[in-house]
């Protein structure tokens, strides 16, 4: 729109410019698009592709991948009956007091946990809960001779990697409780066998 003749502009205005009509051009555009005599079936095929490409993004995303930095998940195993269930009598769900009664008096003794050292090749930390109940038992072995097997710990024996190490965890979900069985390389191996209630 053009100034009339004479007027002033005040000070800080600049004049108006005049409308590009190009700003409009794509809606314009659009606007014959829609009502166009196929825009009724052009709006819902595009619809149609957008649902499905979406749909295809997503379950690519949700598949699991395997690789590099990528763990999966310990293996689900519901038949816990063969697995091991008790240490040393000890098992999860005991009182405190019961436990001291099966394994005696703890080298360091606590309201959250008891450390026990058996021998110089044995030794157990029994976890409890706030009312005082077993929620983790675990035991070390410094001697490969004096361990607990991974045939005792599961009912089967498990295959050893490369350089000798051992390493294999199992939910039992409908028991309520984890148990794994770690195993280190070397010739003075430190074996550690672990059961856990889930929380």
């Amino acid at each position: 729109m053009a100034l009339e003749p004479g007027t002033q502009l005040l000070s800080g205005e600049s004049p108006l410019a005049p409308l590009d009509r190009s700003i409009f051009e794509g809606e314009i555009h659009m606007s014959r698009l829609l009502l166009s005599p196929l825009a009724g079936f052009r709006i819902p095929t595009l619809l149609f592709a957008s649902a499905s490409l979406l749909l295809i993004l997503g379950s690519a995303n949700a598949q699991p991948r395997r690789g590099a930095g990528v763990t999966t998940p310990p293996p689900e195993d519901e038949s816990a009956s063969k697995s091991f269930r008790e240490y040393r009598g000890v098992q999860l769900g005991m009182i405190a007091d019961d436990v001291r009664k099966k394994l005696g008096d703890p080298k360091d003794k606590g309201e959250e946990q008891d450390f026990y050292v058996f021998n110089d090749t044995e030794t157990a930390q029994i976890v409890y809960d706030k009312t005082h109940k077993v929620v983790t038992i675990s035991a070390d072995f410094m001697n490969k001779g004096s361990a607990l097997t991974a045939k005792q710990v599961f009912g089967a024996d498990i295959e050893a990697k490369a350089d000798g190490s051992v390493y294999k965890m199992v939910r039992y979900t409908k028991a309520g409780y984890w148990l794994s069985y770690n195993r280190t390389s070397g010739a003075s191996p430190l074996t550690t066998v672990t059961l856990q209630k889930i929380q």
